[in-house]
Protein backbone atom coordinates (compact mmCIF):
# COMPACT_ATOMS: atom_id res chain seq x y z
CA UNK A 1 0.00 0.00 0.00
CA UNK A 2 2.86 2.37 0.76
CA UNK A 3 4.37 1.76 -2.67
CA UNK A 4 1.06 2.60 -4.33
CA UNK A 5 0.75 5.76 -2.25
CA UNK A 6 4.19 6.82 -3.46
CA UNK A 7 3.08 6.72 -7.10
CA UNK A 8 -0.20 8.50 -6.28
CA UNK A 9 1.54 11.30 -4.39
CA UNK A 10 4.08 11.83 -7.17
CA UNK A 11 1.28 11.99 -9.75
CA UNK A 12 -0.73 14.38 -7.55
CA UNK A 13 2.16 16.80 -7.16
CA UNK A 14 2.98 16.74 -10.88
CA UNK A 15 -0.61 17.22 -12.07
CA UNK A 16 -1.40 20.00 -9.62
CA UNK A 17 1.57 22.10 -10.71
CA UNK A 18 1.12 21.38 -14.39
CA UNK A 19 -2.63 22.08 -14.48
CA UNK A 20 -2.11 25.66 -13.31
CA UNK A 21 0.65 26.37 -15.85
CA UNK A 22 -1.36 24.82 -18.71
CA UNK A 23 -4.39 26.98 -18.01
CA UNK A 24 -2.22 30.12 -17.83
CA UNK A 25 -0.48 29.24 -21.10
CA UNK A 26 -3.80 28.40 -22.79
CA UNK A 27 -5.30 31.71 -21.71
CA UNK A 28 -2.33 33.69 -23.03
CA UNK A 29 -2.12 31.89 -26.38
CA UNK A 30 -5.78 31.05 -27.19
CA UNK A 31 -4.81 27.37 -27.47
CA UNK A 32 -7.71 24.93 -27.30
CA UNK A 33 -5.43 21.93 -26.97
CA UNK A 34 -3.57 23.56 -24.08
CA UNK A 35 -6.86 24.25 -22.30
CA UNK A 36 -7.82 20.60 -22.93
CA UNK A 37 -4.52 19.52 -21.41
CA UNK A 38 -5.20 21.78 -18.43
CA UNK A 39 -8.59 20.09 -17.99
CA UNK A 40 -6.87 16.70 -18.29
CA UNK A 41 -4.35 17.56 -15.56
CA UNK A 42 -7.09 19.02 -13.33
CA UNK A 43 -9.14 15.83 -13.65
CA UNK A 44 -6.05 13.74 -12.90
CA UNK A 45 -5.36 15.83 -9.79
CA UNK A 46 -8.91 15.26 -8.56
CA UNK A 47 -8.60 11.56 -9.37
CA UNK A 48 -5.49 11.17 -7.24
CA UNK A 49 -7.30 12.85 -4.32
CA UNK A 50 -10.24 10.46 -4.75
CA UNK A 51 -7.88 7.46 -4.84
CA UNK A 52 -6.20 8.61 -1.64
CA UNK A 53 -9.62 9.03 -0.05
CA UNK A 54 -10.64 5.55 -1.22
CA UNK A 55 -7.43 4.06 0.18
CA UNK A 56 -8.03 5.75 3.52
CA UNK A 57 -11.63 4.54 3.69
CA UNK A 58 -10.72 1.00 2.63
CA UNK A 59 -8.56 0.33 5.69
CA UNK A 60 -11.28 1.18 8.21
CA UNK A 61 -11.81 -1.79 10.56
CA UNK A 62 -15.04 -3.82 10.44
CA UNK A 63 -17.96 -2.59 12.49
CA UNK A 64 -21.63 -3.48 13.07
CA UNK A 65 -22.63 -1.90 9.76
CA UNK A 66 -19.81 -3.41 7.66
CA UNK A 67 -18.87 -6.72 9.32
CA UNK A 68 -16.44 -7.58 6.49
CA UNK A 69 -14.77 -4.17 6.53
CA UNK A 70 -14.69 -1.25 4.12
CA UNK A 71 -12.24 -2.67 1.59
CA UNK A 72 -14.57 -2.25 -1.40
CA UNK A 73 -14.55 1.52 -0.88
CA UNK A 74 -11.34 1.49 -2.95
CA UNK A 75 -13.11 -0.30 -5.82
CA UNK A 76 -16.02 2.15 -5.68
CA UNK A 77 -13.84 5.27 -5.82
CA UNK A 78 -11.71 3.73 -8.57
CA UNK A 79 -14.88 3.33 -10.66
CA UNK A 80 -15.78 6.98 -9.94
CA UNK A 81 -12.31 7.98 -11.18
CA UNK A 82 -12.90 6.12 -14.45
CA UNK A 83 -16.22 7.96 -14.90
CA UNK A 84 -14.53 11.31 -14.25
CA UNK A 85 -11.85 10.60 -16.85
CA UNK A 86 -14.65 9.89 -19.33
CA UNK A 87 -16.90 12.84 -18.50
CA UNK A 88 -14.67 15.66 -17.25
CA UNK A 89 -11.63 14.61 -19.26
CA UNK A 90 -12.72 13.01 -22.52
CA UNK A 91 -16.09 14.61 -23.25
CA UNK A 92 -15.07 18.15 -22.23
CA UNK A 93 -11.84 17.95 -24.27
CA UNK A 94 -13.72 16.77 -27.37
CA UNK A 95 -16.35 19.51 -26.96
CA UNK A 96 -13.62 22.12 -26.54
CA UNK A 97 -11.81 20.81 -29.61
CA UNK A 98 -14.91 20.75 -31.84
CA UNK A 99 -15.69 24.36 -30.88
CA UNK A 100 -12.17 25.44 -31.91
CA UNK A 101 -12.30 23.46 -35.15
CA UNK A 102 -15.50 25.25 -36.09
CA UNK A 103 -14.13 28.62 -34.98
CA UNK A 104 -10.32 28.33 -35.10
CA UNK A 105 -8.20 30.97 -33.38
CA UNK A 106 -4.66 31.81 -34.38
CA UNK A 107 -2.12 31.02 -31.68
CA UNK A 108 -0.66 34.05 -29.91
CA UNK A 109 2.99 33.69 -28.90
CA UNK A 110 3.07 29.85 -28.89
CA UNK A 111 6.42 29.95 -27.12
CA UNK A 112 4.46 29.86 -23.86
CA UNK A 113 2.87 26.58 -24.89
CA UNK A 114 6.16 25.00 -25.93
CA UNK A 115 7.73 25.93 -22.60
CA UNK A 116 4.77 24.52 -20.65
CA UNK A 117 4.71 21.35 -22.75
CA UNK A 118 8.41 20.78 -22.15
CA UNK A 119 8.01 21.32 -18.41
CA UNK A 120 4.90 19.13 -18.32
CA UNK A 121 6.65 16.35 -20.19
CA UNK A 122 9.47 16.33 -17.63
CA UNK A 123 7.10 16.16 -14.64
CA UNK A 124 4.59 13.75 -16.21
CA UNK A 125 7.44 11.57 -17.48
CA UNK A 126 9.00 11.44 -14.02
CA UNK A 127 5.62 10.55 -12.49
CA UNK A 128 5.11 7.83 -15.12
CA UNK A 129 8.54 6.34 -14.37
CA UNK A 130 7.64 6.18 -10.67
CA UNK A 131 4.30 4.51 -11.50
CA UNK A 132 6.02 1.98 -13.81
CA UNK A 133 8.67 1.20 -11.20
CA UNK A 134 6.12 0.69 -8.43
CA UNK A 135 3.74 -1.40 -10.56
CA UNK A 136 6.65 -3.47 -11.86
CA UNK A 137 7.32 -4.62 -8.29
CA UNK A 138 3.90 -6.30 -8.19
CA UNK A 139 3.97 -8.05 -11.59
CA UNK A 140 5.66 -11.26 -10.38
CA UNK A 141 6.95 -12.10 -13.85
CA UNK A 142 3.61 -11.61 -15.63
CA UNK A 143 3.27 -9.56 -18.78
CA UNK A 144 2.08 -5.99 -18.25
CA UNK A 145 -1.43 -6.62 -19.56
CA UNK A 146 -1.89 -9.87 -17.61
CA UNK A 147 -0.62 -8.15 -14.47
CA UNK A 148 -3.22 -5.40 -14.92
CA UNK A 149 -6.02 -7.91 -15.53
CA UNK A 150 -5.03 -10.02 -12.51
CA UNK A 151 -4.35 -7.06 -10.21
CA UNK A 152 -6.83 -6.62 -7.36
CA UNK A 153 -5.47 -3.17 -6.48
CA UNK A 154 -6.88 -0.63 -8.97
CA UNK A 155 -4.97 2.30 -7.45
CA UNK A 156 -1.75 0.93 -8.97
CA UNK A 157 -2.86 0.53 -12.58
CA UNK A 158 -5.11 3.62 -12.47
CA UNK A 159 -2.10 5.85 -11.85
CA UNK A 160 -0.15 3.96 -14.50
CA UNK A 161 -2.85 4.50 -17.13
CA UNK A 162 -3.41 8.13 -16.15
CA UNK A 163 0.27 9.02 -16.40
CA UNK A 164 0.64 7.08 -19.64
CA UNK A 165 -2.35 8.90 -21.17
CA UNK A 166 -0.93 12.23 -19.94
CA UNK A 167 2.42 11.65 -21.67
CA UNK A 168 0.73 10.51 -24.90
CA UNK A 169 -1.58 13.54 -24.75
CA UNK A 170 1.39 15.87 -24.44
CA UNK A 171 3.04 14.29 -27.48
CA UNK A 172 -0.16 14.67 -29.52
CA UNK A 173 -0.57 18.33 -28.52
CA UNK A 174 3.09 19.12 -29.28
CA UNK A 175 2.99 17.57 -32.78
CA UNK A 176 -0.24 19.29 -33.78
CA UNK A 177 0.83 22.59 -32.26
CA UNK A 178 4.02 22.57 -34.32
CA UNK A 179 2.07 21.90 -37.52
CA UNK A 180 -0.55 24.49 -36.60
CA UNK A 181 2.12 27.13 -36.01
CA UNK A 182 4.40 26.29 -38.95
CA UNK A 183 1.69 25.94 -41.60
CA UNK A 184 -0.79 28.46 -40.18
CA UNK A 185 -3.54 25.85 -39.74
CA UNK A 186 -5.21 26.91 -36.47
CA UNK A 187 -7.92 24.23 -36.72
CA UNK A 188 -5.22 21.62 -35.96
CA UNK A 189 -5.13 22.92 -32.39
CA UNK A 190 -8.79 21.95 -31.98
CA UNK A 191 -8.15 18.61 -33.64
CA UNK A 192 -5.42 17.89 -31.09
CA UNK A 193 -7.93 18.57 -28.33
CA UNK A 194 -10.37 16.09 -29.91
CA UNK A 195 -7.67 13.40 -30.15
CA UNK A 196 -6.71 13.92 -26.50
CA UNK A 197 -10.38 13.53 -25.57
CA UNK A 198 -10.68 10.30 -27.57
CA UNK A 199 -7.54 8.99 -25.85
CA UNK A 200 -9.04 9.75 -22.42
CA UNK A 201 -12.34 8.07 -23.28
CA UNK A 202 -10.47 4.96 -24.45
CA UNK A 203 -8.48 4.86 -21.19
CA UNK A 204 -11.64 5.47 -19.14
CA UNK A 205 -13.36 2.45 -20.72
CA UNK A 206 -10.44 0.17 -19.84
CA UNK A 207 -10.28 1.45 -16.27
CA UNK A 208 -14.07 1.31 -15.83
CA UNK A 209 -14.10 -2.30 -17.05
CA UNK A 210 -11.44 -3.39 -14.56
CA UNK A 211 -12.87 -1.37 -11.65
CA UNK A 212 -16.39 -2.65 -12.35
CA UNK A 213 -15.16 -6.23 -12.34
CA UNK A 214 -13.55 -5.73 -8.93
CA UNK A 215 -16.57 -3.90 -7.57
CA UNK A 216 -18.92 -6.68 -8.72
CA UNK A 217 -16.76 -9.22 -6.90
CA UNK A 218 -13.78 -11.12 -8.32
CA UNK A 219 -12.75 -14.37 -6.68
CA UNK A 220 -9.58 -16.39 -6.25
CA UNK A 221 -7.94 -17.65 -9.42
CA UNK A 222 -8.62 -21.24 -10.59
CA UNK A 223 -5.01 -22.22 -9.77
CA UNK A 224 -5.37 -20.94 -6.21
CA UNK A 225 -8.68 -22.79 -5.81
CA UNK A 226 -7.05 -26.05 -6.94
CA UNK A 227 -4.28 -25.62 -4.37
CA UNK A 228 -6.83 -24.87 -1.66
CA UNK A 229 -8.81 -27.97 -2.58
CA UNK A 230 -5.67 -30.13 -2.37
CA UNK A 231 -4.70 -28.60 0.98
CA UNK A 232 -8.13 -29.20 2.52
CA UNK A 233 -8.64 -32.71 1.13
CA UNK A 234 -5.26 -33.73 2.59
CA UNK A 235 -6.87 -33.48 6.04
CA UNK A 236 -7.72 -36.90 7.50
CA UNK A 237 -11.27 -35.89 8.42
CA UNK A 238 -12.19 -34.52 4.99
CA UNK A 239 -13.82 -36.60 2.26
CA UNK A 240 -14.04 -33.90 -0.39
CA UNK A 241 -14.46 -30.18 -1.04
CA UNK A 242 -17.65 -29.83 -3.07
CA UNK A 243 -17.83 -26.05 -3.41
CA UNK A 244 -15.43 -23.09 -3.22
CA UNK A 245 -16.78 -19.54 -3.33
CA UNK A 246 -14.62 -16.47 -2.81
CA UNK A 247 -14.63 -12.72 -3.30
CA UNK A 248 -12.06 -9.97 -2.81
CA UNK A 249 -13.21 -7.52 -0.15
CA UNK A 250 -10.07 -5.44 -0.79
CA UNK A 251 -6.70 -6.05 -2.47
CA UNK A 252 -5.48 -7.72 0.74
CA UNK A 253 -8.68 -9.35 2.04
CA UNK A 254 -10.58 -12.34 0.67
CA UNK A 255 -13.83 -13.84 1.93
CA UNK A 256 -13.78 -17.62 1.40
CA UNK A 257 -16.85 -19.89 1.66
CA UNK A 258 -16.45 -23.67 1.51
CA UNK A 259 -18.77 -26.65 1.44
CA UNK A 260 -16.88 -29.67 2.76
CA UNK A 261 -17.92 -33.30 3.18
CA UNK A 262 -16.54 -34.65 6.46
CA UNK A 263 -16.31 -38.19 7.74
CA UNK A 264 -19.72 -39.36 8.93
CA UNK A 265 -18.36 -40.77 12.20
CA UNK A 266 -17.18 -37.38 13.50
CA UNK A 267 -19.00 -36.22 16.62
CA UNK A 268 -19.82 -32.57 17.30
CA UNK A 269 -16.52 -31.84 19.05
CA UNK A 270 -14.53 -33.64 16.35
CA UNK A 271 -16.32 -31.68 13.62
CA UNK A 272 -15.72 -28.37 15.43
CA UNK A 273 -12.03 -29.19 15.89
CA UNK A 274 -11.69 -30.17 12.22
CA UNK A 275 -13.29 -26.93 11.03
CA UNK A 276 -11.05 -24.81 13.26
CA UNK A 277 -7.98 -26.78 12.16
CA UNK A 278 -8.83 -26.23 8.50
CA UNK A 279 -9.48 -22.54 9.06
CA UNK A 280 -6.07 -22.06 10.66
CA UNK A 281 -4.36 -24.11 7.95
CA UNK A 282 -5.98 -22.09 5.14
CA UNK A 283 -5.13 -18.73 6.70
CA UNK A 284 -1.55 -19.74 7.48
CA UNK A 285 -1.05 -20.74 3.83
CA UNK A 286 -2.65 -17.59 2.39
CA UNK A 287 -2.30 -14.30 4.24
CA UNK A 288 -4.97 -12.56 2.14
CA UNK A 289 -7.75 -14.97 3.17
CA UNK A 290 -9.13 -13.11 6.19
CA UNK A 291 -12.56 -14.69 6.49
CA UNK A 292 -13.26 -18.42 6.18
CA UNK A 293 -16.82 -19.75 6.33
CA UNK A 294 -17.16 -23.55 6.25
CA UNK A 295 -20.45 -25.34 5.62
CA UNK A 296 -20.02 -28.98 6.68
CA UNK A 297 -21.92 -31.95 5.31
CA UNK A 298 -21.52 -35.64 5.97
CA UNK A 299 -20.25 -37.99 3.29
CA UNK A 300 -23.75 -39.52 3.19
CA UNK A 301 -24.97 -36.28 1.61
CA UNK A 302 -22.34 -36.31 -1.15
Amino acid sequence: MARVNKSIYSALAANLLIAVTKFIAGAFTNSSSMIAEGIHSSVDTTNQLLLLYGLKRSVKPPDQYRPFGYGKELYFWSFIVAIMIFGLGGVVSISQGIAHIRHPQVLIDPGWNYAVLALSFVFEGASLLVAIKEFNKTRNGLSWWKAIIKSKDPSGFLVLFEDGAAVMGLIIVFIFMVFSHQFNLPFLDGLASVLVGILLIFVSFILARESRSLLMGEGLSPDTQVKLKQLIEADEDVIEVSNILSTYQSPKEVLLMLTIAFNADLNTKGLTDAIERLRQSIQSNSAIIKYVIIQPRSCEQS
